[in-house]
């Protein structure tokens, strides 16, 4: 039914930079003794990167991605229940082949382009194509599950819904969603939910009741081909999904961050610490919670669920925006680096001086707002040849705390949800490894004297010591970029032109056929080599009609 080609593509190049003009150095001081760090430095040293179980980081990147179809195409295990709500005006749509207006359970999407092929779904094609448009006449009350939540598979998108549901996962109910989602209405029911917000192909709002909160626009019969997913008619599912897929995502359903719940929560759901240790995050399942853990997320959802409508209880700091931030700050400035540092030929000895000075100049254009005068600087007339590596960038302890705490230090967490102080947490992990890892680049370029503004010896470059720092900087940059795993450095490479479309293996088409719906009679999609862990592909949108596809190079 597709056609995949594949193609092999170049690194993406970047701007060229001019090197900088040897200046007069900032007058720091220069360290003429040893700090003392058993007082308010004590707890910021360079060499020691986050437990290996924190979490952290997987909090910060999955908020991160709320309601963002990209990201939750890639990782399609969610860990996250958000209350929300869709507000009234809203458009929402439902495609059947039947002449009859639902009144009870059912499914609306956001898009029509996602409705449209349902119509012929079990109907055939003697029932018509019937398109109903409905409006939301009041705040919709909703709960949200994260990740790709309405693939109907059995590795991990249902996780968080049937334990609602059913308290443990159901293979043998894998596809039975009808029940799914009555008995998660059903649970709800006495907190005045109205509905559940999923991913598929693009986002979806199952009504606990199609009579409550909506009034019928239109009920249409619109011309369709008689084939339900032929690849024209994918195309356009596709297409809807990817006008979600980046920041700010599907805007029609406002979150509630200060009732957050997450899996990765480890003071909520212990158990899953030992579950998920030694995995890579695809493999992350909810399957092994602990009945006592089960039972605390339960009881913390229903606890938000029952708080008064318009009853203030969080302190009203804009989480996301500040995620956001924080994401649009460091983005582009590590990936910026990470090619600098991969462009550095250690055999040449031009190429290494123009790429360590270049990265250099970024590493402290990052941190300049937090490099203040009263930094001391290493004495370059008194170096010692027995102080460890860590020890010789004690100076720059200062500057790893002023980066690290500069976006949470003035917040009151005796104000937050349990939720909020969930996130603050994840801010602050997230902050302090970006700028342990930074800053530690940045003084030991500063050390080793590459540093044009702040030198840091004045003998000559050391070339055997700047080749073994560049190989450093890579492994500790790359290492940095692996822990944080931000979704908007998974492109295709190079850009898509006008006629493409970048996109990630998306549920159902290319999974296996146990994971799939029934085929169509044009016959089962082929099985996509990474439906496990999905990369780039380019999708040629002039040849939709038949489906072509290629795959791109991902970093």
């Amino acid at each position: 039914m597709l056609r995949w080609v594949t193609m092999w593509c170049a690194a993406a190049s970047l701007c060229a930079f001019q090197r900088p003009s040897h200046a007069v150095q900032v007058p720091l001081a220069a360290q003429t003794g040893p700090i003392d760090h058993s007082g308010p430095l004590a707890n910021w040293p360079l060499d020691e990167p986050p437990n290996v179980n924190s979490t952290g980081n997987l909090v910060f990147e999955t908020v991160n991605s709320l309601l963002q179809h990209w990201p939750n195409t890639r990782m399609r295990n969610g860990h996250n229940i958000v209350p929300g709500t869709i507000p009234p005006g809203t458009l929402l749509y439902h495609g059947t082949g039947r002449k009859e207006i639902p009144a009870g359970l059912e499914w609306t999407a956001l898009d029509p382009q996602h409705a449209i092929p349902f119509c012929r779904l079990g109907f055939g094609v003697e029932g018509g194509c019937w398109l109903l448009t409905l409006i939301t006449t009041r705040p919709l009350k909703v709960l949200y599950l994260d990740g790709n939540s309405a693939a109907k598979t059995s590795f991990g998108t249902l996780d968080a819904q049937d334990l609602l549901a059913w308290g443990e996962p159901r293979r043998d109910w894998m596809k039975d969603d009808e029940q799914r989602m009555q008995d998660l209405c059903a649970w709800s029911k006495e907190y005045g939910v109205d509905g559940f917000v999923r991913m598929e192909m693009s986002f979806e709002a199952i009504l606990c009741s199609f009579t409550s909160g909506v009034n019928v626009i239109s009920f249409l019969d619109v011309a369709e081909d008689h084939e339900p997913f032929n690849p024209m008619v994918v195309a356009e599912v596709m297409r809807a999904g990817s006008q979600h897929n980046r920041s700010p995502g599907e805007t029609r359903v406002r979150l509630d961050l200060s009732g957050l719940v997450s899996f990765y929560d480890t003071a909520l759901a212990p158990s899953l610490v030992s579950a998920r240790f030694g995995l890579e995050r695809w493999d992350h399942r909810l399957q092994n919670i602990s009945q006592e853990d089960l039972t605390r997320v339960t009881t913390r959802l229903e606890e938000i669920l029952a708080r008064p409508a318009g009853h203030i209880t969080s302190s009203g700091i804009d989480w996301m925006a500040l995620i956001r931030v924080i994401t649009d700050r460091y983005s582009e400035r590590l990936e910026l680096m990470q090619y600098l540092v991969n462009s550095i030929d250690n055999a040449n000895l031009e190429s290494l001086l123009d790429y360590t000075n270049k990265t250099q100049v970024e590493l402290r254009l990052m941190l300049r707002p937090y490099i203040l005068t009263s930094v001391t600087l290493p004495s370059p007339s008194n170096p010692n040849a027995k102080e460890s590596k860590a020890a010789a960038l004690n100076w720059a302890r200062p500057v790893f705390k002023h980066c690290a705490t500069t976006y949470t230090h003035g917040l009151d967490a005796n104000v937050m949800t349990d939720s909020e102080r969930l996130l603050l947490n994840a801010v602050r992990d997230t902050t302090r490894e970006i700028c342990r890892v930074v800053t530690g680049m940045w003084a030991s370029g500063v050390v080793a004297g590459i540093d044009e503004r702040l030198g840091g010896r004045d003998s000559e470059l050391d070339m055997e010591a700047i080749s073994a720092l560049t190989k450093t900087w890579k492994h500790d940059l790359d290492g940095l970029m692996q822990w944080l795993d931000w979704n908007v450095w998974v492109k295709c490479r190079p850009e898509c032109g006008p006629e493409e479309m970048c996109y990630l293996t998306t549920w159902p088409s290319g999974f296996p056929l146990d994971e799939i719906p029934p085929p169509t009679r044009d016959g089962p999609v082929p099985e996509a080599e990474d439906w496990k862990r999905p990369q780039p592909r380019s999708w040629v949108q002039n040849n939709r009609h038949t489906g072509g596809i290629k795959t791109t190079t991902f970093r």
